[in-house]
């Protein structure tokens, strides 16, 4: 089994669910969904730029290494593409339960 697909199997219903969380709440707030997909593409941008620096550092450091069988080839520096699936993950995950699982306020 290559990274990608192992990937897949937890980023593609993260996504699901991303996308889900993102259409209920829009529902109920469309003003506060937008604001709320600001920070997320903010947050998201934050977070791949801190996962390519530190894997590439860790990398280049021999901390970590990759079987080259098992990854697809792309690159960003020396991180394959595959490691930064756990930021996006990451980064859409946990608003994405926030927003399914926070209770209405009572005056809004």
């Amino acid at each position: 089994m290559t990274y990608l697909l192992l990937n897949g199997a937890f980023l593609a219903p993260a996504l699901l669910l991303a996308a889900t969380a993102f259409v209920l709440a829009r529902r109920r707030r469309p003003a506060q969904t937008r604001s709320s997909g600001r920070a997320l593409v903010v947050a998201l941008a934050a977070i791949l730029l801190a996962t390519a620096i530190f894997d590439n550092v860790i990398i280049g450091t021999g901390v970590v290494a990759y079987d080259p069988t098992r990854i697809s080839g792309a690159r960003i520096g020396l991180a394959p593409i595959e490691d930064f699936a756990y930021a996006i993950a990451a980064a859409v995950l946990l608003p994405s339960l926030w927003m399914l699982l926070r209770r209405p306020r009572a005056n809004a």
